[in-house]
């Protein structure tokens, strides 16, 4: 008997080839599932997870509509600048109408106006006709005031001062009247009988109506050469003219006449002063 026979041996007991195989499938079984888990926990580690959205997609129809709505707001925008250019045109032609009318009414004023004019320079050359034929009639004739006296009656000659200023008056007769006129070829009223009276070193206002008042208010029954006749108030008169003698004066009338000598009767005055 061997030594070692009372030993219990150290080998592990056989198993058999199907429970070796059985075993070997378990575990197989297991590590599968387990590399199966280990790969899909993986993948879901490596990738993370996202939301999906669906497009539509652009069919035929969706894009005929895209560019039919592309021509309409187009057509759109092509019709408000249309719109626009019209209502600019509409403005400026009735910004130019109303230009036009103010200038057609401004040339028929104008028209009027002339018109107008043209009728006054007729009745006045019709009145200075007259005006001429009477003063022709009359000139170098002495008539009655219609109260029975003579106006201007003196004939007597005039002398000294006086003279001076009666031939400086006559000398002028002939010469334009002019507005404002003084000299030496045209003149106004005031301004003919102020220029006699300088020939004779006196200084006489300018105008008309101080003139009436320069002298000693004299009668026109009582009146000499040399003497102021004024027409209108004394101190308001409109018109100055030197008495000359033989119930004449010289006076720068008007535009159509000029400087005249003329009658008493022709145009009667107001009043006279007497300076000399």
């Amino acid at each position: 008997m061997s030594h070692t026979a009372h030993i219990r041996s150290h080998r592990k007991p056989r198993r058999s080839a199907s429970t070796i195989a059985m075993r070997a499938g378990v575990a197989g079984g297991v590590l599968s599932t387990l590399a199966v888990a280990g790969a899909s926990g993986s993948a879901n580690a490596a990738e993370p997870v996202t939301q999906t959205l669906e497009l539509p997609t652009l069919t035929a129809d969706l894009a005929a509509q895209v560019a039919q709505s592309a021509d309409v707001t187009q057509q759109a925008a092509a019709s408000y600048e249309l719109q626009a250019e019209r209502d600019a045109a509409a403005a400026k032609a009735a910004k130019e109408a109303k230009a036009d009318l103010a200038e057609a009414k401004k040339k028929a004023a104008q028209k009027k106006k002339a018109a107008d004019a043209a009728r006054r320079a007729a009745a006045e050359r019709a009145s200075r006709t007259a005006e001429r034929a009477t003063l022709s009639a009359s000139v170098g004739t002495g008539s009655s005031d219609g109260s029975g006296s003579s106006v201007g009656s003196s004939s007597s000659s005039a002398t000294g001062s006086a003279a001076a200023v009666v031939s400086f008056v006559q000398s002028q007769v002939g010469d334009a009247y002019v507005s404002g006129g003084t000299g030496p070829n045209s003149w106004d009223c005031s301004g003919l009988v102020q220029a006699a009276f300088k020939q004779v070193n006196i200084d006489l206002p300018r105008v008309s109506q101080s003139q009436s008042t320069a002298g000693t208010q004299v009668g026109l029954d009582n009146l000499q050469p040399g003497d102021i006749l004024y027409w209108g108030g004394a101190g308001s008169a409109y018109h100055v003219g030197v008495y000359v003698g033989d119930g004449m004066f010289v006076g720068a009338q008007n535009s159509s006449t000029g400087v005249v000598k003329a009658s008493l009767s022709y145009d009667p005055p107001s009043g006279a002063v007497r300076v000399l």
